[in-house]
């Protein structure tokens, strides 16, 4: 059987393309430079691959910030204002990811996503009525001819037309209906280069049809590949689709003349029984994604063999392959030195899923594959139970009664008293918590955990730290003030490293956007709190001012989503056991003065399943209540904030306004303000603070800009509702361009004020 992987992590194993990313961006080195770690990232994970044997080597799959902004930049999707700053291709890519203010103009980015269900962001094709999207860019070509050169036959991989046009933001009269034909000739033409430079595949990616489809959706996504498929020639079509089933298209799937079709086994529910019931295309490929692309624990060998068997009675030709991109995994343990050998049996990083794909082949060319030697060791991972037991922390949760996630009084009562307390002028100003980590600041942490510097040193370090930001933040007048979050690496990891259940690792990291990458914690057994975690830190941020300060937790949903969770526990009893454990941290910094205390869910929707009918049976039924619990005991005067980024929440305002917080701050600044009418639409009760600019940027907002912002926001939002804050937390940014940005946050919400 072959094998085939749908993408590969790309920021380097040790974030190589990180780190040259960001001097490239201070102008440290030249643009060769940049180039140069790309292609010799490229060619160790080709190299890597080919080792392992796989067959189906993606090309491609490799990118400076982001595979969609990739293809927007390949199709001519590129709006007027990044071609008239007159920069180069790859200045002009980066000022539509980055934003750009220079001597060529003042530009924000495009608007930045979550990619379906996972922690990845993505840019957002932007398409006006002037677009013409057609063939522009060589990238895709390059580099299968660059593999190519080195001795490596690879699929190229391409964001399909439809997810596209689905995911593209519309600015003019027109819609994805009316772009139908010159994506389709544009794609086309891709196809016939491809056949002019001899490829046998091309992979192209269709994710969005795992996703509720109207009659709308499918003709629109027919019409597409009737006219593209009409020009393949030689080359072999892939359609691969990941993170679930297409229940709403597979017969369509079967009509079209796709000589492969990817289907997802591991997220999509009803893949198995949609091709047992209507069968699959004899002269079809079906490339099964039975290993888990998403997550770190090893393959389970009876299952995904089990699988295989049951598909063979109705598909005549199998590949197997990676449920999706490889992308959402670190590299490799290779570079984890103090787990023990025991720990890292249980894991497969990117790299080890490789060897997994490579034994699985072994196995399956065997005689009897369940006797199979690399079977029978892998099936001895399987036999035991949970790795680590809190008989105490299970009873606590299934003691939970309704009560325990119900706060009283009612919001309106709360909002009064809370008014009345803390005499906050209209506009309050405050930010999203962290602020720039800074090399000093990394440097204190990575002295402390390497055992050069005490404790008490490291914990003076951040005791300075904090009183210099209190004071900078009082010296510029910011209304509610935070401590900075400098023992913090992560606003997961650290919780992660403070609760009991966890485990972490040195260096696996995973790409988040651009060069931003995280390091999961993994939920190793069941969870909870031994100790405070963050009021030492607070309650001294406090003690140094009359004004009132944030204390600054991460949501048990949130924790979760952006942990590797454990495959054999629910979702639900792993978030109840972290929000115990949360509600016993804000209970805590309640009783040493921290009266508002903002519990940060920037994840909530990221696990959202993609189809509406499972919204609640199989997440909000859980997750809601999860944060709930964490705030439903403390008193009324306490003011419980929390903060949501780069998502669509539009859908589930509702669900949002029921997690009964007091304030909720969400990022706004990319996205025109769109979601303030859905909160009208709902009559959203809870304040709320849109952010009036965009963090994500290095690029500093004027007075008049954010001005601006704030009129707008104002002419939807009561004013008494109404908080100004930016759109997400400080600690990537740079010292300088943070407080300017802040004092002009300040001194427009004063000079809106007086305005008023």
């Amino acid at each position: 059987m072959k094998t085939s992987i749908i993408g590969y992590p790309r920021v380097g194993s040790l974030r190589e393309l990180k780190f040259v990313s960001e001097q490239y961006f201070k102008g440290e080195i030249t643009i060769n430079e940049l180039h140069r770690t790309g292609a010799e990232l490229r060619a160790a994970h080709w190299k890597t691959q080919q080792e392992n044997g796989i067959d189906f080597i993606p090309s491609n799959d490799f990118s400076f910030y982001d595979g969609v902004l990739d293809t927007a930049c390949l199709l001519n999707i590129v709006p007027a204002r990044y071609q008239a700053l007159g920069l180069s291709p790859l200045e002009t890519y980066f000022a539509m990811a980055r934003g750009y203010q220079g001597e060529q103009g003042d530009v924000k980015a495009l608007a930045m996503k979550k990619w379906f269900n996972t922690n990845y962001h993505y840019m957002v094709p932007e398409i006006d009525d002037s677009t013409v999207i057609q063939l522009a860019g060589t990238k895709l070509f390059d580099e299968f001819q660059e593999a190519k050169q080195q001795q490596v036959a690879t699929k190229p991989v391409v964001i399909g037309p439809f997810t596209l046009l689905k995911l593209a933001k519309y600015t003019g009269t027109k819609q994805a209906a009316d772009f139908v034909g010159e994506a389709a000739a544009a794609y086309a033409a891709v196809l016939e280069q491809l056949n002019t430079l001899g490829a046998a595949w091309i992979q192209v990616d269709e994710p969005a049809l795992v996703t509720d489809l109207s009659p709308a959706d499918l003709a629109l996504f027919s019409k597409l590949y009737e006219q593209i498929l009409s020009a393949k020639g030689t080359v072999k079509v892939l359609l691969q689709t990941y993170f679930g089933d297409v229940r709403d298209c597979y017969q369509t799937l079967q009509t079209l003349p796709f000589d492969g079709i990817g289907l997802d086994f591991v997220e999509g529910k009803e893949s198995l029984a949609l091709v047992k019931q209507y069968g699959f295309a004899d002269h079809k490929v079906l490339f099964a994604g039975l290993i888990n692309g998403k997550n770190i624990w090893r393959n389970q060998y009876k299952r995904t063999l089990s699988l295989i068997e049951e598909l063979s009675a109705s598909v005549k030709q199998i590949v197997l392959s990676s449920s999706c991109s490889l992308l959402h995994v670190p590299y490799t343990l290779k570079n984890e030195s103090r787990l023990p050998d025991a720990t890292k049996r249980h894991f497969a990083f990117a790299e080890e899923k490789l060897q997994e794909f490579a034994e699985l082949k072994a196995v399956l060319a065997q005689p009897n594959p369940y006797a199979a030697a690399q079977y029978v060791h892998n099936e001895g991972l399987f036999n035991g139970t949970r790795f680590t037991n809190n008989e105490a922390v299970q009873a606590k949760a299934a003691a939970l009664t309704e009560a325990d996630f119900t706060r009283l009084p009612a919001f309106g009562e709360r909002e009064a008293i809370q008014k009345a307390k803390f005499n906050l002028p209209l506009l309050p100003t405050t930010t999203i918590g962290s602020f720039p980590q800074t090399a000093e600041v990394r440097a204190n942490r990575f002295a402390f955990k390497k055992g050069s510097i005490t404790e008490e040193q490291y914990k003076q370090f951040n005791l300075d730290r904090i009183a210099e930001c209190v004071a900078r933040q009082e010296a510029i007048g910011l209304d509610v003030l935070v401590h900075g979050e400098y023992e913090r690496n992560d606003m997961v990891e650290y919780f992660g490293e403070c609760l009991d259940g966890f485990i972490f690792t040195e260096k696996a990291w995973v790409q988040s956007y651009g060069t931003r990458c995280v390091k999961p914690p993994i939920v190793w057994g069941d969870i909870s709190r031994s100790k405070p975690m963050t009021v030492e830190y607070s309650a001294y941020a406090k003690s140094l001012t009359s004004k009132p300060v944030k204390g600054m937790l991460t949501g048990p949903v949130t924790i979760l989503n952006w942990s590797f969770p454990r495959e054999d526990i629910s979702l639900q009893d792993s978030a109840f056991q972290i929000a115990l454990a949360i509600r016993d941290e804000v209970l805590d910094l309640e009783a040493n003065r921290v009266a508002i205390i903002q519990i940060d869910e920037a994840a909530l929707r990221e696990k959202l399943p993609l189809r509406k009918s499972d919204w609640q049976s199989e997440y909000l039924s859980w997750a809601i209540p999860a944060f709930r619990l964490v705030h439903s005991g403390v008193q009324a005067e306490t003011q419980i904030h929390t903060h949501m980024c780069y998502s669509q929440f539009s859908d589930i305002i509702r669900d949002i306004d029921a997690m009964d917080a007091d304030v909720i701050t969400f990022e706004a600044s990319r996205s025109d303000l769109a979601i303030i009418d859905t909160l009208n639409e709902c009559g959203f009760q809870t304040e709320v603070g849109p952010g009036v600019y965009d963090i994500h940027s290095p690029r500093i907002p004027s007075v008049d800009e954010l001005k601006q912002g704030l009129q707008q926001m104002l002419d939807k939002i009561d004013i008494a509702k109404l908080w100004v804050n930016p759109d997400c937390g400080l600690k990537t940014r740079g010292e300088q361009e943070t407080w300017a940005s802040l004092e002009h946050l300040v001194q427009a919400t004063k000079e809106v004020r007086a305005a008023l």
